[in-house]
């Protein structure tokens, strides 16, 4: 099975899975990250993250909570379509008010806010191996960061219908640390 093909089918498994949830249900996955990835966490340093699409695994609560112990967060922002991925300061995850449309359509932070590099980068995934291989998107956005920032502590959320037995990797794919489902942490890994 080629990656596109296994991304349309875990894309379509994760918004039937996401679907047959209540909505109560969806607020109260990932509301604080597990004490073993806290391990994961050093003191000060500064938290990648994105903010997720209604299918995606939620990444609201993590903001709020290493907000709320004094990190400073950081959020994946594009200055057009064609421009590399960089990350910009996020300092309101309650109200968002530091946010703007970016070229994709998604909300990013503006123009304005500083680049920061995160030390941990919690990041989206379509699919995953439980030997830390990630499944992304397609667009190699996060795989073509992470090539140039090798220090950084890349850490995958995702439903449990996103993991793969077999999954297909490439040279140029970067493996997580870790990987955080609502049921169980996969990782870390070597």
């Amino acid at each position: 099975m080629t990656k596109s093909d296994l991304r349309k089918q875990l894309r379509a498994a994760r918004r039937e899975h996401v679907n047959a949830l209540p909505e109560s249900m969806r607020t109260l996955v990932f509301m604080r990250p597990p004490a073993p990835l806290l391990d994961l966490v050093p003191e000060g340093a500064t938290i990648g993250l994105y903010r997720a699409d209604p299918i995606e695994a939620p990444t609201s609560a993590y903001a709020r909570h290493f907000f709320e112990q004094g990190h400073e967060l950081a959020l994946p922002r594009f200055a057009h379509k064609g421009a590399a991925m960089e990350f910009a300061r996020f300092t309101d995850p309650f109200e968002e008010s530091d946010l703007e449309v970016g070229p994709f359509g998604l909300l990013q932070p503006k123009a304005e806010a500083a680049v920061l590099e995160p030390q941990v980068l919690f990041l989206p995934l379509v699919g995953f191996g439980a030997d830390g291989a990630r499944l992304g998107q397609g667009g190699g956005h996060y795989d073509r960061w992470l090539a140039g920032q090798p220090g950084t502590t890349a850490i995958g959320l995702a439903w449990d219908c996103q993991l793969v037995d077999d999954l297909p990797t490439e040279p140029h794919d970067m493996p997580l640390a870790a990987v955080v489902t609502p049921t169980r942490i996969y990782g870390p890994f070597a």
